[in-house]
């Protein structure tokens, strides 16, 4: 089906910490590491996307043009909120710079590999959506409301949108050794730069001399792991398709609270009248 569009912009408190969820700080540098992302990856998935316009059916093509739509909406979201964090930790910035250079290399590689690139990044999202709501009192309750919005609002539309690029993998290719071995780079990938990218923030706040700090890394890494690896190891096998996976049952429903006459999700932790 054609995808929703919510068209959801944020506004920030001028003294908003880089450090939004202060009950656990070592996942807000985590999270703020993997936005640093989004405006490199995203507009990648959308240009392996686009080049396969001439190859797919119309019915497919209008469900990727609102996937665009929303990807689009997604890393111009994060561009703001990445404004704030690299105002904060200015060394960030190198990291940024490395982001960019990986996806120049990956758009050096063939056009098949760059379409499966895309369909296992979109499976790695969606599983960690599924993390997300299985701890969301854990993570979120304490949080900021606007971060806090901002980052469940984008993973809820991972989910709506899980099937999209993996269809257009498989009207295109299909080969499930490609996409395994893009599943593993795209895997490594997120995993170097998230990690990469929380330690600058910790190192920076002088949080990694903290034994918990490095529980805390050990902790969030490993239960993360539990669900990504399966995920794709699954995804990578033959007959599946990501409509075969259990949904989480929540952030779709929160996302029913989006209001498109005014183009506004209720804040996190906030009750909608």
């Amino acid at each position: 089906r054609v995808l929703p569009v919510r068209r959801v912009s944020f506004e920030y408190p001028e003294d908003l910490p880089a450090m939004w969820a202060p009950h656990l700080p070592e996942f807000s540098a985590a999270a703020n590491a993997i936005s640093l992302g989004m405006p490199y990856a995203e507009p990648l998935f959308i240009r392996a996307m686009r080049s396969t316009f001439d190859r797919i059916d119309p019915d497919l093509r209008a469900r990727s043009e609102s996937y665009i739509r929303q990807e689009t909406g997604h890393h111009t979201q994060h561009k703001k909120f990445n404004d704030i964090v690299t105002a904060h930790y200015p060394a960030l910035r190198h990291v940024q710079r490395l982001m960019a250079a990986n996806d120049r290399w990956v758009w050096r590689r063939s056009p098949r590999f760059r379409v499966a690139y895309a369909a296992a990044g979109e499976t790695i999202s969606y599983g960690v959506a599924r993390w997300t709501e299985a701890h969301l009192g854990e993570l979120m309750d304490r949080a900021e409301p606007v971060p806090a919005t901002l980052f469940l609002w984008h993973l809820a539309e991972e989910i709506e949108h899980k099937s999209n690029t993996y269809d257009v993998f498989e009207a295109t290719d299909g080969s499930r050794l490609r996409y395994a071995l893009a599943a593993v780079v795209g895997l490594l990938t997120i995993a170097t730069f998230t990690f990469l990218g929380a330690l600058v923030q910790l190192w920076s706040a002088k949080r990694l001399r903290y034994p918990i700090t490095w529980y805390r890394i050990g902790k969030l890494s490993v239960s993360m792991a539990f669900v990504l690896v399966p995920t794709l190891v699954l995804s990578s096998l033959p007959g599946h398709h990501p409509r075969d996976f259990t949904d989480p049952i929540y952030l779709p429903q929160w996302l029913q609270q989006y209001d498109p006459a005014t183009g506004t999700m209720p804040l996190w932790g906030s009750v909608p009248e």
